[in-house]
């Protein structure tokens, strides 16, 4: 097992790379930094000839990942907003084009970003105690790359009310929606995730790889229109002052911690 910065470790088991969001004590929300920690894992995997899967989970028993972490974001300029998306953009495309299984190993809450995140995973198990959603309207937040995921899976009906109302949702609904497909006890969640990414990965990495690339390929026009409709919203959202005034909100009420709130494009 290794460290980078301690903020996410990577270790190896057999043919599947697994590699764990290290911060606990903030619900493992991440920031810029961290992000791109993670993305050098997972390309340093996806190159790596050995490694036929890999798996993403969180430290703890509380959260996979709370999302953004609001104490980096609070104070964006209109202009930096908008390169905090692209960003974003960065991030999600180096998920979106990874030729290898990805299997989401859910230990806890999966909010904002990382409630995007996981969903493009090919695979996520969960357990009971799980709760996924999109909270981002109850921080000021414009949610908008978000809605597009979940539009891709759920369709408009569910997509308008989950963005709307910001709640979150219980495993079982999630279940039940085909969000997470496999429930299994707690202390079960890593090792299930990991069986099911060797298994994936020992189908023949060409069909897989393949595979892999049309499903991007059927996504990408929409998800290009999607990132440039994200930029639009957060530079009318952040002259607003509304997202700043949201989060100045939540600092005071907290005294003077800001929370590791879900946010993301």
């Amino acid at each position: 097992m290794s460290n980078l910065n301690e903020r996410v470790v990577v270790q190896r088991c057999d043919a599947v790379g697994v590699i764990r969001l290290n911060r606990p004590e903030k619900l493992n929300a991440w920031t810029v930094a961290m992000r791109n920690e993670l993305m050098r894992a997972m390309k340093a995997f996806e190159a790596d000839g050995d490694v036929r899967a890999i798996v993403l989970t969180g430290t703890g028993e509380r959260a996979f990942c709370a999302g953004q972490d609001l104490e980096e974001a609070h104070g964006f300029s209109v202009d930096e907003a908008e390169a905090w998306i692209r960003g974003w953009d960065v991030f999600y495309s180096v998920l979106r084009g990874l030729s290898k299984p990805l299997v989401m190993a859910l230990n806890g809450l999966a909010a904002g970003s990382a409630f995007q995140a996981s969903l493009m995973g090919d695979v996520r198990v969960g357990h009971a105690g799980v709760r996924m959603g999109q909270p981002e309207i109850n921080s000021g937040i414009a949610s908008i790359t978000g809605p597009w995921i979940m539009n891709q899976m759920l369709g408009m009906s569910r997509t308008v009310e989950l963005t709307l109302t910001g709640r979150l949702m219980e495993a079982d609904e999630s279940h039940r929606l085909g969000l997470i497909h496999h429930i299994v006890p707690k202390e079960d969640v890593l090792a299930r995730a990991i069986a099911i990414a060797n298994e994936l990965g020992s189908k023949p990495p060409v069909a897989m790889a393949l595979d892999k690339a049309r499903f991007r390929e059927m996504t990408e026009p929409s998800f290009r229109e999607t990132i440039e409709a994200a930029v639009r919203a957060h530079r009318t959202s952040y002259e607003s002052n509304e997202p700043q005034r949201m989060v100045e909100a939540f600092y005071r009420t907290r005294g003077g911690e800001l929370p590791a709130q879900a946010a993301a494009a």
